[in-house]
């Protein structure tokens, strides 16, 4: 749903492979809104030298959202202001029990997951520690976080996390999913989160949201 038109009010400054902004992306699609792609390429390490960028945002972290006067710098934030001013598409479940368990499988992934993996965490542990840790370090978070998500979701599932509809859950696991795949993590031991993994590979609005399709993301073979 990504558009390259300046005319569109809503901009998601984005990069391709962040898993924050791959959420966002999803529920943006979900909910059928259009935006504009602004990319920050951070490798380059734009999120922190970019002046503009640093004024949205001085944490210096990607996703941020820009509605008119209002900008948004946090992944779960943008998507629960999208939950609450966009009604269509609900990114909750009516359910309370089955709302509980989504807020929960968010908050694993968001807090307990990926920040302890990202790539501040694992420059200072291979600085400090050594290079050869960090894909150990990498796998034990993840392994941690997919166990307890494992547990909780028994018994709730039906075609996705909780249900036969895509909800917030959904929204944070399958880019997880993608960084999980990227570091060669062994889903065997997790058999609801792997039929979860397979089974997002063939939805639409996670497909357009998937790093290699957006705008900034490296054409094949460079």
């Amino acid at each position: 749903m990504a558009t390259e038109s300046s005319d569109n009010k809503l901009q998601l400054y984005s990069y391709w492979m962040s898993s924050c902004a791959f959420r966002a992306r999803i529920a943006l699609n979900l909910k059928g809104i259009k935006y504009e792609y602004k990319p920050v390429n951070l490798l380059k390490g734009e999120q922190h030298s970019d002046p503009d960028f640093l004024k949205l945002n001085p944490v210096g972290f990607v996703p941020v959202l820009v509605d008119g006067d209002l900008v948004i710098s946090d992944s779960f934030a943008i998507i629960m202001y999208l939950e609450d001013k966009f009604t269509q598409r609900p990114l909750l479940p009516s359910d309370l029990q089955k709302r509980i368990i989504n807020f929960q499988v968010a908050h694993i992934v968001a807090s307990s997951i990926q920040p302890m993996q990202n790539m501040r965490i694992l420059d200072y542990i291979g600085e400090k520690v050594s290079p050869d840790e960090k894909l150990s370090w990498v796998h034990g978070v993840i392994r941690k976080g997919f166990t307890a998500i494992e547990k909780l979701l028994k018994g709730h599932t039906g075609r996705y996390a909780t249900g036969d509809e895509l909800f917030l859950a959904d929204v944070f696991l399958a880019p997880q999913f993608y960084a999980a795949t990227s570091v060669n993590v062994d889903m065997s031991e997790f058999p609801v989160l792997a039929r979860l993994m397979e089974t997002y590979k063939e939805v639409p609005v996670i497909r357009e949201a998937s790093p290699e399709n957006q705008p900034d993301a490296p054409s094949p073979g460079t």
